[in-house]
């Protein structure tokens, strides 16, 4: 048994965004970070693996740099990394890129026992589209919103979290699960493993690696192969200070409302 991670480096929204002409993010100019969803599923992996003694293998695509980022990965426990990597894959929206890692974990290979975890959703998009994606492209069973995983025999029985409750639902691997982040909370990087992390096995697929995949059509990846259209992406203005009135007499109370008149708020 394996499991596989698919872990994506997102833009740090508390810093600058920065945008190219054509509204695609300028992720090159912008500060970095696992994107924190993932990270939930890394750990639902690592968990397993301490349960299991499985391997877990972590999956990313982008650029060369995103290699830093498995690392890390393999800082907290993950046995390997594969980068998906190609100038022909740049741009694609979630349809494209579910094509690309789908091809990538089919190119690698799933076997009857392993399990696929996926972050909800990325936080430069909250989409929650590619895990489902990846699932419908490889032919497997899939559930969304993992709040708790147990694993026993052939399948996993997944207790998901819902907007009014929770539903339970036992499914036989392989299979494709998404985590929230009530689901765990992520391990830190050790020093035993910052140690180890370069001495793990890296394997990078391109687009060579992959183009006769059934699923890697030049039509269907990368910016041009991709359906969505953005209109316009912009950063949104800041808001200015706020103002803080002390007190909890009439005085501060007749001095909030004069501000809210003046404003045209009341």
């Amino acid at each position: 048994m394996k499991i596989l991670v698919t872990v994506k480096q997102v833009p740090d929204t508390s810093g600058k965004v920065a945008v190219n002409p054509d509204g695609t993010l300028n992720r090159a100019s912008m500060q970095t970070i696992i994107n924190p969803d993932d990270l939930n599923a890394v750990e639902a992996a690592l968990a397993l693996k301490d349960e299991l003694g499985c391997k877990v293998v972590a999956f990313t695509m982008g650029p060369p740099p995103a290699e830093g980022m498995l690392r890390e990965l393999m800082a907290m426990g993950v046995d390997e990394g594969v980068l998906v990597t190609a100038r022909e894959f740049g741009g694609s929206d979630t349809y494209a890129t579910s094509q690309i890692l789908a091809a990538a974990i089919g190119t690698y290979g799933v076997e009857a026992d392993d399990v696929i975890l996926a972050g909800r959703q990325a936080i430069d998009g909250d989409t929650a589209q590619v895990g489902p994606q990846i699932a419908e492209k490889l032919h497997l069973p899939q559930v969304s919103y993992a709040g708790e995983i147990t694993k026993e025999d052939n399948a996993l029985t997944v207790k998901r979290m819902l907007e009014d409750g929770y539903m339970t639902i036992k499914v036989k691997t392989p299979c494709l699960v998404t985590c929230v982040k009530e689901l765990n909370a992520p391990r830190y990087m050790n020093i035993r493993g910052i140690l180890d992390a370069y001495q793990q096995p890296m394997t990078v697929m391109t687009y060579e690696t992959l183009k006769d995949h059934p699923l890697i059509d030049k039509e269907t990846i990368g910016l041009e192969g991709s359906p969505t259209n953005i209109l316009t992406s912009f950063t949104p203005p800041q808001k200015g200070a706020g103002m803080m009135l002390s007190g909890a007499d009439k005085a501060t109370t007749d001095q909030l409302a004069g501000i809210l008149a003046e404003k045209h708020i009341i």
